[in-house]
């Protein structure tokens, strides 16, 4: 039959030696959005039937990313990202013609794997691709069958009578930053409205808090979030302590103390403004 995984910008976290989605049977089909795959093997697998992704992103994963192997699985993907993976790439390693991998939109930066395709008569068809800071051969064609196609973006229709417009640079999406956060630290953060929807993360150390007081006073961890946080952003810190928040809208920054919560043994905090939060010693 056919599923729909909606991941409302939340993540799925793996360890490195399993898969992250796996389609196994003839006929079915499964529809996977805005939801970020991280530190897997094979991050997506489909051996017979069918993947739709829209709005994914592959981050920090290892071993054959995306495969469709051995059958006659079909990968369908558009607006994704591939941010900092390693090993190969897009790898449809098949035995029959039936196998198929298509990207429509998709954004490769950071990444130390490869495209490959070897021995194998499966497609791998791409179309409005973007690739940047890749390494170690992080987007090369390296194939002994098969076929790889890549198109450019397609240009838009506009009508005879109308004038030709000033051409503009076609804007990035926004980066989604605070998953990688998540993955190398272990603090949580959720929004509203996902974290596609453009609320932003780093985690700083004592020059980026910038405050000597808190500096000495033996902070465990912090993070900066900005951007949509308006909407409301809980962030979670793996360890016990008390939470201060240094408020981005003053300068100097406003130090307040931010009531926090215990919930799976993670110190909790919400706020809908920009600024860092700094978990201390209780």
């Amino acid at each position: 039959g056919e599923f729909t995984i909606n991941g409302n910008g939340h993540s799925i976290i793996g360890p490195s030696n399993t898969f992250a989605i796996y389609v196994d049977n003839n006929g079915t089909i499964l529809n996977l959005n805005n939801v970020t795959l991280s530190q897997f093997g094979a991050a997506m697998t489909a051996r017979h039937g069918r993947i739709n992704g829209s709005g994914v992103i592959f981050s920090n994963n290892s071993a054959n990313l995306i495969v469709a192997s051995s059958g006659t699985g079909q990968i369908y993907l558009e607006d994704v990202q591939f941010l900092n993976n390693s090993g190969a790439g897009i790898d449809p390693s098949v035995v029959t013609s039936a196998s198929l991998i298509r990207i429509t939109n998709g954004h490769f930066e950071g990444n130390t794997g490869f495209l490959r395709l070897f021995e194998s008569t499966g497609t791998i068809e791409l179309e409005c691709i973007t690739r940047t800071g890749n390494t170690l051969g992080g987007f090369d064609y390296s194939h002994s069958g098969g076929s790889i196609t890549e198109k450019s973006c397609p240009k838009p229709k506009r009508k005879k009578e109308e004038k030709v417009p000033t051409a503009t640079a076609t804007p990035r999406p926004l980066a989604v930053t605070c998953p990688a956060v998540s993955a190398a630290s272990g603090i949580v953060v959720h929004a509203t409205y996902g974290l596609a929807s453009g609320v932003q993360c780093q985690r700083i150390d004592g020059g980026g808090i910038g405050i000597q007081s808190i500096v000495e006073a033996g902070f465990i961890d912090a993070v900066d979030i900005w951007g949509y946080v308006e909407q409301g952003v809980e962030v979670c810190f793996p360890q016990a302590g008390r939470l201060l928040f240094l408020d981005a809208r003053t300068m100097p920054r406003a130090i307040t103390s931010l009531p926090a919560t215990v919930r799976d043994g993670m110190t909790c905090a919400s706020i809908n403004s920009p600024g860092s939060l700094v978990l201390l010693p209780s």
